[in-house]
């Protein structure tokens, strides 16, 4: 007899004892399960019950709620769907109260997990789904394996699962990383598996969140920098946050550091390894190899705007950059009033991150911000995007149909940009949901009322296109209930200070790199007809090319920067120099360049270009469209 079938026959003996004679299982079983099973006795009349999932609405509020969650996690749920997609598994992604936001993985095993509702929606904590691998390890908060017939559940016997607990920096778990598949398929590799992810989802999620100083420490040099590094936030002289790596290497518990003093632990020295490494000693005796960093504020990234700090509540307007407050508290303020907000401003100008930001200060700051670019959706799809449809309502629509991003934004902020894009046909079936507050999906099914505030945003102008009939007056008035124009880059007063912390908060903080003064001048006093787009491609990339530790100075930025112009300015040089070409013909060679080099992928071509998605594909849709012939003279 193998190991696994004489593991499945103890199982059944406790099962014997347990369901059928009501005796202690515990010398049969693992002692996690045996527990599980006596704290999921109340649920035995309930054994074949499978419960729905909640409704899509409340699921996308829930994924919201765990929005820091969902983007720290995303690389590891990408990285194991890739493990586990040919042992036919699925890898799931629960936040703190067992509820699946997210599953990914083998299509053979998707159908299986659906009929006994392990899916996005359905709660699987041990109140609601007895023993189980996400809701035990939540009760146990350690990682652990559920193996077929140690599942409280009948019909969940076939199941294997391996699940991890995501802990945050105060010690509270903040969801739980799970394999799931037919029970032979999952073993001590899985949980392995499940263990390191959960772990680097853990440091991802303290770095992305730390406010204060940063210490980064391990007894082995080579490991600071990555997911095996302790980490510990420092505010106001007090430990404000630990990781676990932290916790193993100190012997302690978060009960035991947090909210301490850190002088008594790390000496006065901690204060004075601010971006260099160095050793601190212990009181122990134990010396460590450290380094200290101020922690990057969150200024810019989408998943900085949504990180809520470790220690204190941020202020969305407060801590909003200097040129853009003035223009963000009148905002929040109409926006608050019920009144919709339209941004403009030049392309890059950062337009959707101050629609975030005027989210985040909004009474609707606890709802969901649903973000439409309506300049990357092809006519044919934007009307299903936006006001959903029914089962049936045209061939390729799901099974169950979907209920539209609008209505996705019930209780939140619908965030339509490049909203000029939006053809007119749309454009009224927009304007009549705005005034009825009442959104009918395409198939003809039934209006169901929406509640939201919105926000628009847009480089065009959109009173020249109303002028040009394509865009509607009384929508126009509709959406600029009050407007807001963007400064562009060039024009704004903090640049240096922007400059800087994106510098930091693209990865220069954690290579401990710094900006050299001729650089930051030379970085400042650029056009940058991209706008901060622009300037995140370039930093983005001078902190790729560096080593750690590099001071960044002028020579080490594009050649471009160092020059008089911008490339968009530049001149061709040679014979062609004498007939300088237009600027259009100059953008569409651009244009055509970079698709080429991208292989076709819109959105990367616009990120080398500096521009926004809407740009590239206008580029392509007036390529497509014949040009008209010009009338006779």
């Amino acid at each position: 007899m193998t190991d696994a079938q004489t593991q499945s026959s103890l199982v059944e003996q406790a099962r014997e004892l347990f369901f059928g004679q009501g005796r202690d299982p515990a010398p049969w079983i693992a002692p996690h399960i045996s527990r599980s099973w006596n704290r999921s006795r109340p649920l035995e009349r309930q054994y074949n019950t499978t419960p729905e999932p909640i409704a899509l609405a409340q699921l996308h509020d829930r994924r919201e709620q765990a929005r820091h969650l969902l983007e720290c996690a995303q690389p590891e749920l990408d990285g194991l769907a890739e493990h586990v997609i040919g042992n036919g598994c699925v890898v799931i992604l629960s936040d703190a109260s067992g509820l699946i936001l997210n599953e990914i993985g083998s299509p053979d095993f998707l159908p299986k997990a659906d009929r006994i509702a392990l899916k996005p929606g359905v709660e699987w904590s041990e109140g609601n789904r007895g023993t189980n691998a996400i809701g035990t390890a939540l009760a146990e908060r350690q990682a652990l394996m559920v193996l077929g017939g140690e599942h409280y559940l009948a019909q969940n016997i076939a199941l294997g699962c391996a699940a991890a607990p995501i802990f945050t920096g105060r010690g509270e778990v903040a969801g739980i990383l799970d394999i799931s598949g037919e029970a032979v398929h999952v073993n001590q590799h899985a949980l392995g598996l499940v263990r390191m992810a959960a772990q680097q989802v853990e440091h991802r999620m303290m770095l992305a969140a730390a406010s204060g100083h940063l210490l980064r420490f391990h007894h082995r040099p080579a490991l600071i920098g990555t997911a095996r590094e302790g980490l510990v936030v420092i505010v106001r002289g007090r430990i404000a946050a630990a990781n676990r790596v932290a916790l193993d290497l100190f012997g302690s518990s978060w009960d035991d550091l947090l909210d301490q003093d850190a002088e008594p632990l790390f000496g006065l020295s901690w204060a004075r390894l601010e971006r260099q490494r160095g050793l601190l000693t212990l009181p122990d005796g134990r010396q460590i190899a450290a380094t200290t960093e101020r922690a990057a504020k969150s200024t810019g990234t989408r998943l900085a705007q949504r990180v809520r700090p470790i220690t204190e509540p941020v202020d969305p307007v407060a801590s909003a950059p200097d040129d853009i407050l003035p223009l963000l508290r009148p905002a929040v303020r109409v926006l608050d009033g019920g009144v919709s907000v339209l941004i403009t401003g030049e392309t890059g100008s950062g337009k959707e991150v101050f629609a975030r930001r005027l989210h985040g200060a909004s009474r609707r700051s606890g709802g969901p911000f649903v973000a439409v670019d309506c300049a990357s959706l092809p006519e044919t799809l934007i009307e299903a995007e936006l006001f959903g449809y029914d089962e049936g309502a045209f061939t390729g629509a799901r099974r169950r149909g979907m209920p539209g991003r609008i209505r996705e934004a019930h209780g939140g902020v619908l965030f339509l940009d490049e909203i000029a894009e939006m053809p007119l046909m749309l454009q009224t079936r927009l304007l009549r949901v705005l005034e009825e507050r009442v959104v009918t999906p395409l198939g003809g099914g039934q209006g169901v009322p929406v509640d939201f505030d919105l926000v628009c945003a847009t480089h065009g102008d959109l009173q020249a296109l109303v002028t040009q009939a394509r865009f509607r007056a009384d929508l126009m008035y509709r959406v600029a209930g009050f407007h807001v124009t963007l400064p562009a880059l060039r024009h704004r007063a903090d640049r240096r200070a922007l400059i800087a912390s994106l510098f930091s908060e693209l990865g220069a903080g954690a290579k401990q790199l710094r900006l050299e003064t001729d650089a930051l001048q030379l970085l400042a006093a650029y056009r940058w007809p991209g706008n901060v787009r622009e300037l995140r491609s370039v930093l983005r990339a001078v902190v790729a090319l560096a080593d750690p530790s590099d001071r960044i100075a002028a020579d080490a930025l594009p050649a471009y920067l160092r020059g008089t112009s911008s490339i968009q300015d530049q001149q061709p040089v040679g014979p062609a120099a004498t007939r300088p070409q237009p600027l259009a013909a100059m953008t569409r060679h651009a244009i055509d360049q970079a698709l080429e080099d991208c292989a076709g992928d819109v959105a990367e071509a616009a990120g080398r270009l500096g521009v926004h998605r809407s740009t590239v594909y206008r580029h392509l849709r007036q390529q497509r469209t014949p040009a008209r012939p010009s009338a006779p003279r």
